[in-house]
């Protein structure tokens, strides 16, 4: 290993930065978007847009996808990157970059998995207060190209 590589890989080690993460923005075929009722703090009980961590060894494109059948049960296909969020003091847990997703499915039905307390396709989601930065993220996807 030369010099080089030994500190890249001491300052990888050490490195404390941000969270990975990603969410879903689907719509069914009536414009119901679907979303999670989140089971556990920060913001219990509230709705959200699904997503989650990222694992290691994981692209973002396959978390947004895996995420979305744990919390949902709804499998999809990615349309189109919505945005990166960065914002520091987006999740009250800490440091959290999300990834934003829209993504097309042909399902009608949800079901509560993982992390999620239910999972529906809401057809009044247009004045809910969402979790996190998440209705920020659906006027993003909402916003023509």
């Amino acid at each position: 290993m030369t010099e080089v590589q030994r500190r890249l890989s001491v300052a990888h080690m050490s490195y404390k930065g941000p969270a990975l993460a990603v969410d879903c923005v689907v719509f069914d075929g009536a414009g119901r978007l679907l979303l999670v009722r989140r089971k556990h703090a920060p913001f219990a009980g509230q709705y959200a847009l699904p997503g989650g961590f990222v694992e290691k060894g994981e692209t973002v494109e396959a978390a947004a996808l895996r995420e979305l059948k744990e919390e949902t049960g709804v499998e999809g296909e990615i349309v189109r990157l919505v945005g990166v969020y960065s914002d520091p003091a987006r999740d009250p847990r800490g440091h959290v970059v999300s990834v934003a997703f829209l993504v097309r499915t042909e399902e009608t039905e949800a079901l509560a998995g993982d992390d999620a307390d239910a999972a529906e396709f809401v057809r009044d989601w247009r004045d809910l207060e969402l979790a996190f930065d998440h209705n920020v993220i659906l006027r993003h996807a909402l916003a023509p190209n």
